[in-house]
């Protein structure tokens, strides 16, 4: 298929001449959906290895929404090795609504910032009280994916986070895609996890179509929820009858078809109209 808009660092690396020393960006997937969980993606990158970052954007990289699934597929592994670090957060169908979504959203972001952190700053969590240890690879709490690029014990980005570490301080900047900042909003809240250094966020209107980090954080997190909703369907045949294998939870006519014939099951959001 043919991409039109092709992402670009340029605003990731106008945050690192700001100071920022870790630049993640962040999208949002499922929003929209009757069931199933909203989840929002973060990729985070080295603002010393931005150029390398850039020069290695893998091929046809863009908007989640304009690949075709095949293409996204395609995309996931090469985009797990490309971010320095990246996570999925999620927050279930009960917490969409106890909560309402904007909460929601942030707490799923909060959730993978925290992850993404960790992974980053965890090896060098002995040298600083501002965070406590905790295993990067988990599966609780709200992460569904999870992981890093291995990096050797004398690069460049061990080299700049000893440094961040040693100044007692890291700054993370954070950059969302839309209009809205939900996850300043949601940060300190009960909900809200412990996050090790609190980002400074940006918004930016489609940044998926024009930050590289963004569209990567979107196609992790695209992928992540489609390929859950096939898992559940595939799983249950109380599940399968709602077609979420094709419709993803979202409000196609099957789906809403099934809905009037069947009721809703535990995995719809039930506070939403959903017919």
């Amino acid at each position: 298929m043919s991409i039109s808009a092709v992402p670009t660092f340029d605003l990731e690396e106008s945050l690192a001449r700001e100071g920022y020393s870790v630049i993640v960006g962040f999208d949002e997937v499922g929003r929209g959906s009757l069931a199933g969980p909203v989840m929002v993606g973060a990729a985070a990158f080295l603002a010393q290895r931005l150029p390398q970052a850039a020069r290695n954007m893998p091929h046809y990289l863009a908007d989640s929404k304009m690949l075709t699934e095949r293409r996204r597929e395609a995309l996931y592994e090469p985009l797990q090795q490309w971010a320095d670090a990246w996570a999925v957060g999620s927050a279930t169908s009960a917490e969409i609504d106890e909560w309402g979504i904007s909460h929601a959203l942030g707490i799923a972001a909060l959730r993978a910032l925290d992850a993404v952190e960790r992974t980053l700053f965890g090896a060098f969590a002995d040298a600083s009280e501002t965070t406590d240890a905790m295993p990067a690879a988990q599966s609780e709490g709200g992460i569904r994916e999870q992981g890093s690029m291995p990096a050797p014990a004398s690069s460049p980005q061990q080299t700049t986070l000893v440094a961040d570490w040693d100044a007692r301080m890291p700054r993370v900047g954070a950059i969302l895609d839309g209009p809205s900042d939900y996850i300043t909003k949601a940060l300190g809240t009960f909900e809200a996890p412990a996050v090790p250094v609190p980002a400074h966020v940006v918004t930016q209107v489609k940044g998926d179509q024009h930050c590289g980090s963004v569209a990567c954080a979107a196609v992790l997190a695209k992928v992540t929820r489609d390929r859950l909703m096939t898992q559940l369907a595939d799983s249950n045949p109380d599940y399968a009858r709602y077609g979420w294998a094709h419709n993803k939870g979202y409000g196609s006519p099957a789906h809403k078809a099934a809905i009037a014939q069947y009721g809703p099951c535990d995995e719809h959001r039930t506070s939403w109209k959903l017919l």
